[in-house]
């Protein structure tokens, strides 16, 4: 049997109007520490968040969804959140917000591929 590491995971949401509490689920974000592994997949259904809030700039949302892989990343370019260590990167990232992104509450599992996993659950959490 593999070898499996702990992960945790959070699914990003879109909140646009935070009053009603209605929301889309458009990313995830999974960090596994074993494996020093913090990545995120981005997918925002246009359509459903125009019919959900006709007002929202979908483009500015997508704009502001896009930043959140590339904090994954971390590095030159990334700003100071992306030059954090990896573990405050993940902290931040899915720490709780009053804005139109949030994240979701953290849930965890075990992995032996944690970017295979991060596919699974895109599929699961992403689908259109």
């Amino acid at each position: 049997m593999p070898e499996r590491w702990p992960f945790d995971y959070a699914v990003v949401r879109v909140v646009p109007r935070i009053e009603r509490g209605e929301y889309l689920n458009a990313g995830v974000i999974l960090y596994c520490r074993s494996r020093r592994f913090l990545a995120a997949r981005i997918q925002l259904d246009l359509a459903r968040l125009h019919a959900l809030a006709p007002a929202c700039d979908g483009a500015d949302v997508l704009a502001h969804l896009n930043v959140i892989p590339l904090i994954c990343r971390g590095g030159r370019g990334t700003g100071p959140i992306g030059a954090l260590p990896q573990p405050d990167r993940w902290h931040w990232l899915v720490a709780p917000r009053s804005t139109v992104i949030q994240p979701a509450p953290t849930h965890g599992g075990l992995s032996a591929d944690p970017a295979m996993d991060l596919e699974r659950l895109a599929a699961r959490y992403l689908q259109e």
